[in-house]
Formats: C-alpha cells, structure tokens, sequence
C-alpha cells in the first residue's frame, strides 16, 4: 500500500479566492465550489482574524467554501500558516464527501467568547458585511 501523494481540502476563510491568504494555497488545483453538512457553527476569533469553525450535534448550518487538491508539501505548508490552535479534521460536504479542513476549538470560542457569526452564512459574507465604509 502507497501513502497518498495528494488529499482534498476544504477552505472556507481568508484563503478562498479573491482573499487576502489565498498565496498560502501556493499553486494548489482548485477542484470546485462546495458547503458542508449543515453541522457547523461559525465563529469570528478574535474580532476578525480567522474564522473558527466546529461541528455541533444541533443547530449547524452549512458552510460555503472551495475544494482543493493539495500535495503533501503544499498542504504541509498551508498547516504551518493557519492561525494558532487551528488543526485539521475530516468535515462533512453536502455531496456527501469527506475532505479535510482547518477547525478550530469550541472550548477555546466559548472561553472568549468569539462572535458567532454563522448567520451571514459564511466567512466572505461575514466580511463584506462588516467591512468599515469609505465616505
């Protein structure tokens, strides 16, 4: 048995296209537009750094974000760039694939009580949203 050269990762923050991180996908192969399960929560950690996001057994919502093929390299780089305590897990799409994604720790959201910003119905949305205006 081989081990695998490449796996599939789901970037749902400030590395999707057009964000300020997308570099730290390197030359990654885009695979396609994709949403999780809905059993997810979405937090903003600290005031808007990164997002955290974790499964929950209730009230989830379905996370958009992008597929990508990532060597081993790549992928351990894009791991050494993610904010601290973020670790990768498998997470659930709607197609019903499972790929891999930074989350982050709910205990470490509740413990400071990072927004829950699930409603805007995903990082980009929550960015746009809350972005300041230039008079």
């Amino acid at each position: 048995m081989t081990e695998a050269t490449t796996r599939y990762v789901f970037i749902c923050g400030s590395a999707l296209r057009g964000q300020p991180d997308h570099g730290n996908l390197q030359s990654a192969a885009f695979v396609r537009e994709a949403k999780t399960k809905p059993m997810y929560r979405l937090h903003s950690v600290q005031n808007g750094w990164h997002p955290g996001i974790y499964p929950v057994e209730e009230g989830g919502i379905s996370i958009p974000g992008e597929v990508y093929e990532m060597t081993v390299e790549q992928f351990d780089y894009l791991a050494s760039n993610e904010p601290p305590n973020m670790h990768p897990k498998d997470v659930y799409l709607e197609d019903g694939s499972v790929v891999t994604a930074f989350l982050y720790p709910r205990e470490l959201v509740e413990q400071y009580g990072w927004e829950d910003v699930s409603h805007y119905g995903g990082w980009v949305a929550y960015k746009m949203a809350t972005a300041p205006t230039s008079s």
